[in-house]
């Protein structure tokens, strides 16, 4: 069904000298052509993720080298109400749509959700904190606050990482953890775009090659002789011994990538042969916030 916008016009603006009957009745044939449209002309979720990209483009900043990236938290919030449009249209997602979605659609729309719910629960003590950490209690971690809506139910964001993108089966990519940010300095890089389907497998190898890349959290160590490398490796090992790509241990994994690893032969060859012994950095908790 289409609907002149001139009929809305009309409708919306009446002719002056109606009575209070007629204008209530004008307002709610008004609603209804409206409701009408929207029924009839439903408009499908935008995976361009426009609104965000934007947002992101304007308040995430590029930091060593490209390797690492800082969040203007101070400017997303003097946008909070287009922020906020764009977390509705997340939260207004059915089970039913996502269902129908392709495998790229859906994971880039998780990782965009886990990074967009991130940085809106810090806006609600920014700037008055100095780590995602301190949006936690004593009893619960940040990661375990129920504040947001997705696919219907009020949810969290382990759930969004740990019950919907880990989950065996699903997607089984160990490069979501170059993807999906905690609002850290010790996380790999906010990309400055959104994550959409037909960019997913390039924007997540990017991801990877500038986390690795960043020498002051991943790199071989030629006095110790030890590939020292983020916790995040510790953490989550056995999503690296999945079989992805081939890799069936961290050692496959870092032997793939030795070449950024280390800045001279010998390091590079130890990596590449599976030799370097590996050991965990500890992981900065203080925000990656722009301003600080």
């Amino acid at each position: 069904m289409e609907i002149s916008p001139d009929i809305l016009y009309r409708y919306a603006n009446p002719a002056p000298g109606r009575t209070e009957k007629t204008m209530k009745k004008t307002l709610l044939i008004t609603t209804w052509l409206i409701l009408s449209l929207c029924a009839g002309n439903a408009l499908a979720f935008d995976h361009q993720h426009t609104q965000w990209n934007s947002l992101l483009g304007k308040h995430v900043h590029w930091t060593e080298s490209g390797n690492a990236s800082r969040v203007d938290y101070a400017g997303v919030k003097k946008e909070k109400t287009r922020f906020d449009t764009y977390l509705g249209s997340l939260s207004a997602v059915t089970r039913q749509e996502y269902d129908s979605w392709s495998k790229p659609q859906k994971l880039a729309f998780l990782i965009n959700a886990y990074n967009a719910f991130t940085i809106d629960l810090v806006l609600t003590r920014y700037p008055d904190l100095e780590s995602v950490k301190d949006l936690g209690s004593f009893l619960s971690t940040p990661w375990k606050k129920r504040f947001f809506t997705l696919l219907g139910e009020e949810r969290n964001l382990d759930e969004i990482e740990h019950g919907m993108i880990r989950k065996r089966g699903r997607f089984d990519d160990p490069r979501i953890h170059f993807a999906v940010v905690c609002a850290s300095i010790g996380c790999p890089a906010l990309r400055n775009e959104a994550f959409t389907a037909e960019q997913l497998d390039s924007q997540l190898e990017d991801g990877l090659v500038r986390f690795l890349s960043d020498k002051s959290r991943n790199h071989y160590n030629s006095q110790s002789d030890k590939l020292e490398v983020s916790k995040i490796f510790d953490w989550y090992s056995e999503d690296f011994e999945q079989g992805h790509r081939g890799f069936e241990s961290l050692e496959d994994f870092f032997a793939n990538y030795a070449s950024l690893l280390s800045d001279n032969q010998a390091g590079r060859e130890k990596i590449a042969g599976r030799k370097a012994a590996i050991s965990y950095l500890n992981y900065d908790w203080r925000l990656n916030d722009l301003g600080r």
